[in-house]
């Protein structure tokens, strides 16, 4: 099946936010820039087939920005992680904001393909600041994918 329905997310979706959050990434929070967030209390959209979520995006607005904080897609090749994205920039441009950025780690070759192809560039990358955001959330493993180890992150973001 590849169709698949964008909503936002609404109260009642809270706990299952939570659940995929920390199926997803090993806690109810993420560490983004020296900052703990956590993704089940925040604004989002979830990408559904029928009654499952295949997709599930959170973000913050600040000021003019809008911050991906989350992006999961648990169906590949079929469009929703592009989808919840399109989704998020018009409810940004909508919100004022100018732009929308994510921050995402130096191993996740996969993510920063994924990024480039959908138009947002490279605006800042913060060398070794993984080892503080492990003093915040010790459970973040020093390898990712491909075996690289994590230790930057990388910026990227789109003008609206």
């Amino acid at each position: 099946m590849t169709g698949f329905t964008i909503r936002p997310l609404t109260p009642n979706d809270r706990e299952q936010a939570l659940r995929k959050v920390i199926e997803s990434w090993g806690g109810e929070s993420v560490i983004v820039h020296g900052q703990a967030f956590y993704p089940a209390e925040l604004p989002g959209f979830v990408a559904c087939a029928g009654d499952e979520w295949v997709g599930l995006l959170t973000y913050r607005v600040d000021g003019d920005a809008c911050e991906v904080v989350t992006l999961n897609s648990w169906r590949e090749r079929i469009g929703v992680g592009s989808a919840l994205l399109e989704t998020t920039k018009q409810a940004a441009a909508q919100a004022g904001c100018r732009r929308v950025f994510l921050v995402t780690t130096n191993d996740d070759t996969h993510a920063l393909r994924f990024y480039q192809k959908r138009g947002f560039n490279f605006c800042a990358v913060r060398l070794n600041v993984m080892q503080q955001a492990r003093r915040l959330k010790p459970g973040i493993p020093h390898l990712g994918a491909d075996h690289i180890p994590i230790r930057d992150e990388m910026e990227l973001e789109f003008e609206l």
